[in-house]
């Protein structure tokens, strides 16, 4: 009989990562959602299973579980957890609580331990990369698999065999009995060897990463991978192919009366049975057949697709050759996928096949996964050079990674970016000086509805995230454009950041009045369901990552920004509308972790969204030093104190512009802040080595070449000649002197109208 869905396990709120059977009644599985949860058979219909214990099985992402025979100090044996906290967890399930009976310390990085009675009995040490497979043999003996491609067997401490055949890092290993083990690995193979190690043969028909491994009763191998499948192996033949609702098959394991057990990327557990008096009713068959063929296949995990080759539904009639076969066909301008069930002998569909960026698998380099790895000829005769490359990455950030790492000039980083973007479909930050690609949907520009933006000149700085030509101020005074400009503003989206003209020399005041400006200008312009989209891609890709996962979300960080982007929503539609939710400090406190854990080319959509919050949500800093705190902590994640250098990576001073839009944001009317922090706050932005910056980002500085800077600057001295004379403080003295000497410099220097105008403004506000 086939395998049928028997149960569906329902507790979890996100990936299930392990699942341990041990026996027929009880269920064990664990998730990122940092819990444990015990199931027991229910005694009514012997088909479903009851969560009776759900334990807080770490504190971050709870990826492995284990089980441990009864003892006389717990009849029903232990449940052993492990995660991303580097803590086993140890929990006795006669009377399961929430604080663990044993807590195992003791793990970092690459190293393997064995543990005799609770205790440390030692290491093993010798894998280059990343262990991700464990499992005892015995009590002197264990195999390990590792991201280096090798399994190792060691006896006690020493390692005294190694197995090499893999291609790609080794994710599962177990027990095929009197033969010897299984291993699976990111190469989409399963391989079956003696402990001798020799190979006795491969099992080949996943189509991506096979990430577990486990053994039925009657010798046949069960494997489980990010095809979406579990996949029954009968010797060398794959016999039955279970294809899930889910993206990633985590976890699979087998019970004493051969059901499977298998925990997925949405959170459910599963029971499959060949058994027909344990399989599901018939419409929970039917729910489950519709939840599969309802799916999105990406067109990489079933091989090149070109519509017009295709067969039409009439190709469904002619049976396949084998379980697991996978037929394409076109039912109008919808591409089908369907398999081969040898069960029914049918074709079922599986999914709907789509486009995806990137590669159908992932390919490992010095122990971490990219989407890419180029060979790059640098020099005739010598072996060429690797260049890693994931299409969530910033090209200039991988260009540069590259570059440093094979000690190249950095002068070469536009031809290596120019490489990357050739020969992918990757995410860019940018392509040229003002050149812009949208860095959430990767597209080359993020369309608003603004037809503006779409006639704007190809020539004109578009914003990355809007994609509008530029920010646009509300409307106001007219603007006459200064003769012989070509440059609009990055900010306002005038053609130059003015009053109106005023040909007055600079010792007469203007005829018409500029100061004080007291309009301020904020960036406000947001598209939520992007970045929030570009958000979840960047910590699905730290999740999915061994090296990374670390760094990827908590669970409550994940609640937090989905209730920011909930409270932002509204405040960005049009017309805005009140949000039903309110935020707290405590919400700012876990955007600022998670800056703080993030790797720099992923962190500019973290740090735009605090420029919303500062510019929509002014109340949730509802103290000058949650508000200082914060904005310390976007200038950190700007890497503003890193050393500087020629060019700056593109991630970097993509990181540095909203940065500033931010500040902008942050000085909002009625904003109250401590008057030394401001000190220190100006004191950091004058740091900054002023040529480094781009003409988007020179706003607060001295200038000899961007006349725009220097406007801005001459507005703001203005403010404060302006506020000072009417507070009775005029600036005079040393101060009026050295400022009359700074007006005359820049007049001569930007002999423009608007430059004279506001500087005779400045002059008469002088004593």
């Amino acid at each position: 009989m086939p395998y049928k869905l028997s149960a569906t396990l329902l507790r979890h709120s996100s990936d299930v990562r392990g699942v341990a059977s041990p026996t027929n009644d009880l269920v064990l599985s664990v998730s990122r959602d940092t819990k444990a949860v015990v199931w027991n058979r229910s005694s009514t219909d012997g088909k479903d299973f009851n969560p009776d214990h759900t334990l807080q099985a770490g504190s971050r992402y709870v990826n492995s579980v284990a089980y441990i025979q009864p003892t006389d100090d717990a009849p029903k044996g232990y449940i052993v957890t492990g995660g991303q906290d580097t803590v086993i967890n140890i929990f006795n399930l006669a009377n399961p609580r929430n604080d663990p009976d044993y807590s195992l310390l003791g793990h970092s990085e690459n190293v393997s331990k064995v543990w005799k009675n609770f205790s440390l009995a030692y290491d093993l040490k010798g894998h280059e990369y990343s262990v991700w497979a464990v499992l005892a043999l015995d009590e002197d003996q264990y195999l390990t698999g590792s991201a280096d491609k090798t399994i190792r067997l060691w006896k006690q401490h020493k390692s005294v065999q190694t197995f090499r055949g893999h291609q790609d890092a080794v994710r599962g290993l177990a027990v095929v009995p009197d033969l010897g083990f299984a291993s699976c690995s990111n190469d989409s193979e399963v391989r079956v060897w003696t402990l001798g190690g020799d190979l006795i043969y491969s099992l080949s028909g996943h189509t991506s990463f096979v990430y577990s491994l486990s053994v039925l009763p009657n010798g046949n191998i069960v494997s489980s991978g990010e095809d979406r499948t579990v996949r029954v192996w009968e010797g060398d033949e794959c016999v039955q192919t279970i294809v899930h609702p889910a993206i990633s098959v985590w976890s699979v394991s087998s019970m004493p009366n051969g059901d499977i057990v298998t925990g997925a990327s949405d959170g459910v557990v599963r029971v499959f049975s060949a058994v027909d008096g344990r399989w599901a009713s018939e419409a929970d068959l039917k729910e489950y057949d519709g939840q599969v063929a309802s799916q999105a296949l990406p067109a990489q995990q079933i091989g090149d697709v070109k519509k017009s080759d295709l067969p039409g539904p009439e190709a469904l009639s002619t049976p396949g050759r084998k379980a697991g076969e996978v037929k394409m066909i076109k039912r109008g301008d919808v591409v089908e996928a369907h398999q081969w069930d040898n069960a029914s002998s049918s074709w079922q569909k599986i999914g709907d096949v789509v486009d995806a960026v990137g590669q159908g698998r992932k390919q490992l380099y010095q122990g971490k996964e990219y989407d890419y790895v180029f060979d790059v000829d640098i020099q005739d005769g010598v072996p060429p050079l690797k260049l890693p490359y994931n299409v969530t990455e910033n090209p200039y950030a991988a260009a540069q990674r590259f570059l440093q790492n094979n000690e190249l000039e950095m002068t070469y980083i536009d031809q290596v970016v120019k490489f990357i973007e050739t020969n992918t479909a990757g995410v860019n930050l940018g392509s040229g000086n003002d050149e812009y690609r949208d860095p959430f949907t990767g597209a080359s520009r993020y369309r608003s509805n603004d037809s503006s933006a779409q006639n704007a000149p190809a020539t004109e700085y578009m914003d990355p995230f809007t994609g509008a030509s530029r920010y646009r101020a509300q409307p106001g005074p007219p603007v006459a454009p200064a003769p012989n400009s070509n440059l609009s503003d990055p900010f306002t989206g005038a053609s130059r950041y003015s009053g109106p003209p005023a040909p007055a020399p600079v010792s007469s005041p203007p005829s018409q009045k500029i100061l004080p400006v007291s309009k301020l200008f904020n960036f406000k312009q947001a598209n939520i369901s992007a970045m929030q989209a570009k958000l979840s891609e960047f910590n699905g890709a730290l999740q999915h990552e061994i090296s990374t996962s670390s760094l990827a979300m908590y669970p409550t960080e994940v609640s937090s920004f989905d209730d920011i982007f909930a409270h932002l929503k509204p405040l960005t539609e049009s017309p805005p509308r009140q949000p039903s939710n309110p935020l707290t400090p405590t919400h700012i406190e876990h955007v600022i972790s998670v800056l703080e854990r993030w790797p720099a080319s992923q962190r500019f959509p973290v740090i735009d969204l605090g420029r919303l919050l500062l510019g929509f949500s002014p109340g949730v800093f509802s103290t000058s030093q949650v508000k200082e705190k914060f904005i310390e902590a976007l200038f950190k994640a700007s890497e503003w104190d890193v050393p500087w250098t020629s060019p700056l990576p593109k991630a970097r001073e993509t990181n540095i512009l909203l940065l500033f839009r931010s500040l902008a944001n942050a000085f909002q009317e009625g904003t109250k802040l401590d008057n030394t922090w401001l000190v220190k706050l100006f004191e950091s932005l004058g740091h900054a080595p002023y040529t480094l910056l781009n003409k988007n980002q020179r706003v607060l500085s001295s200038e000899t070449t961007d006349s725009e800077a220097a406007y801005r600057t001459l507005v703001a001295i203005g403010n404060i000649a302006h506020v000072s004379k009417q507070s009775g403080s005029v600036l005079g003295g040393a101060e009026a002197g050295q400022l009359k000497q700074l007006l005359r410099t820049v007049a001569s220097t930007f002999p423009e109208d608007r430059v004279r105008a506001i500087s005779a403004e400045i002059f008469v506000l002088l004593v």
